[in-house]
């Protein structure tokens, strides 16, 4: 009986050790990618913060261009630079953002979106600015930066679907839950987000 004993006891051992060999050769490579998709969306991320933040910084050049045109509209002037002020407000933290941080981010850039695109309809009103050189010029590089936008914010999409794919399938589910891996929320297309952006030309 107590060889028994014994034999039991080695035997739930060997099975022990079996299982925690089993659940670590799985386990590391599993953790591992689910660091090195967390670290795609990051430097993703990094990339639509980059080219945001290139939009915004042609506001003021936009801003002393339009002023030289005493009889322009400040009040359409004075919401492109607010709804700037408040796009520029808000960082997010990829590793943690949630649905109603990427809803606030993209309403603060959409309201800037619609602030640029409702001074340069006025814009033209003023045949003298709108052959400006230099509002010209912002013309070429704002529509380069829409297009970056569109193409950065789909790369980014696309990093999140991979993600959340691997960490809400089974049995990485139970894992990612274990080690705080946690869905991260997308971009949402919004209405005329498929066209190209609209800028007036002589």
């Amino acid at each position: 009986m107590k060889n028994k004993g014994c034999l039991s006891a080695a035997t739930l051992g060997i099975g022990l050790v079996a299982i925690l060999v089993i659940l670590a050769l799985w386990g590391v490579p599993t953790y591992n990618n689910f660091v090195k998709q967390d670290e795609n969306v990051s430097t993703k991320w990094s990339n639509v913060e980059t080219v945001y933040q290139k939009r915004a910084n042609l506001i003021p050049n936009l801003e002393n261009t339009v002023k030289s045109y005493s009889q322009f509209e400040q009040e359409t002037l004075t919401k492109v630079i607010e709804a700037r002020s408040k796009a520029t407000s808000i960082n997010l933290d990829p590793s943690n953002m949630t649905e109603q941080d990427m809803a606030r981010f993209q309403a603060a850039q959409g309201e800037l979106t619609g602030a640029l695109s409702r001074l340069m309809a006025v814009v033209e009103q003023y045949p003298n600015l709108k052959a400006d050189q230099q509002y010209m010029n912002f013309q070429r590089e704002y529509t380069a930066i829409e297009n970056s936008i569109r193409a950065e914010t789909v790369n980014f999409n696309q990093a999140v679907d991979e993600y959340n794919n691997t960490v809400r399938k089974v049995p990485n589910n139970i894992l990612a839950n274990f080690t705080n891996f946690t869905v991260k929320p997308k971009f949402k297309a919004e209405a005329g987000a498929e066209r190209a952006p609209e800028v007036f030309t002589n």
